[in-house]
């Protein structure tokens, strides 16, 4: 029988942490190029002010995507470091 390699409690708290910091950051990064772009914040759905359907739904589509993409490429470069931890290669003091 195989046995299953369990992730370190470091890498699921690096990981949770790093995926949660590049999910604001791209969120920020993104309401900043949408400001700089067209001038003002991008909709939220709680706004009740005068944003058009396709202002908001382009607004969701691009957060959307840059937070998904982002989130996939934090937690991969976490579960790389998380394997270097697991097999020595890399000590963290704690």
């Amino acid at each position: 029988m195989a046995t299953k390699k369990t992730k370190s409690t470091v890498a699921t708290i690096t990981g949770g942490a790093t995926a949660l910091a590049a999910t604001w950051v791209a969120h920020k990064a993104v309401g900043t190029a949408w400001k700089a772009i067209l001038g003002h914040e991008p909709p939220d759905a709680e706004d009740e002010g005068d944003a058009r359907f396709v202002e908001v739904a382009v607004a969701a589509v691009i957060t959307g995507a840059v937070v998904a993409l982002v989130r996939v490429l934090a937690t991969r470069g976490t579960a790389k470091f998380a394997n270097r931890v697991d097999e020595g290669r890399l000590s963290v003091r704690g």
